[in-house]
């Protein structure tokens, strides 16, 4: 069981894993550099341990300790219970949901592991927005997406925001980064990948008549909000695809476009 401990000093060295939480160049330096990330809200810590994480700490406030009292009686990691005043000034912002815990990250697969057991990947470019990060991850847990590859240059899916916004779905789907960019691109192809680039440019393809739901093994690549894929990734990919669009609308935000493919590369797929 969890030791249970009131703290009243911001400045307490057991807090240092969630002091300047609104400074993102500092966390998003610092986490992966000490191991580890923060989960917020009681459903996003509950599913960070269904996933296997292990917890540093907890930070609670008074009205949350017994709804997290069965978590706090199965870990050993030590709990601070503390004011919302107190909470806010060692994270930097009112913690609306109550419940913070620091939890340990595990080493990231190697991409040619994953890529070995999946059959549909999403692989994401220079996507450096927390909350696209987060709500990509979501629509590829919903719809069935086996793994996600990273560009070596995109944000960290365990940072806060991108953990927030996804409900936890980040710990639902395995990622790995590739090493280089878009050389990394020839390990997908090698795993006998058919690789599409989602482009609004006319040339592409109608996602729909290029029907990746009936591709054995299909990654499809994402660029980044506003810039989408570079031309490189584009000269690499074996296909370009594209939503069509309606009433002059040129293009869709790249969270909702993600969605939409994924559905059209698993449709008919059953879900887990």
């Amino acid at each position: 069981m969890a030791d249970l401990i009131t703290v009243d000093d911001p400045d307490d060295p057991r807090l240092r894993d969630y002091t300047g939480l609104t400074d993102v160049e500092l966390r998003r330096k610092r986490e992966p550099a000490e191991g580890l990330f923060i989960a917020e809200g009681e459903k996003v810590i509950r599913r960070a341990r269904q996933a296997g994480y292990e917890m540093r700490s907890m930070l609670l406030s008074s009205k949350w300790v017994d709804v997290m009292r069965d978590v706090i009686e199965d870990v050993p990691a030590p709990v601070y219970a503390v004011s919302p005043e107190l909470a806010e000034r060692v994270t930097g912002y009112h913690v609306h949901r109550g419940a913070l815990a620091s939890m340990q990250r595990k080493p990231l697969p190697e991409a040619g592991e994953l890529l070995a057991g999946a059959r549909r990947v999403a692989i994401m470019e220079s996507v450096n927005d927390h909350t696209n990060i987060g709500a990509i991850f979501r629509s590829a847990a919903a719809l069935g997406m086996d793994a996600v590859l990273l560009s070596p240059d995109c944000a960290d899916p365990l940072y806060r925001r991108s953990v927030k916004v996804s409900m936890g779905a980040v710990f639902s789907v395995p990622y790995a980064r590739l090493e280089s960019w878009p050389r990394g691109l020839e390990t997908v192809r090698d795993a006998g990948f058919g690789i599409l680039a989602l482009t609004p440019d006319q040339k592409a393809t109608s996602i729909d008549d290029a029907a990746p739901h009936r591709m054995d093994r299909v990654a499809l690549m994402l660029g980044a909000e506003g810039d989408g894929l570079s031309a490189q990734a584009l000269m690499a990919a074996d296909e370009w695809v594209r939503i069509p669009m309606a009433h002059g609308v040129d293009s869709l935000n790249v969270g909702a476009a993600a969605a939409v493919a994924f559905y059209a590369v698993t449709a008919g797929r059953p879900q887990a």
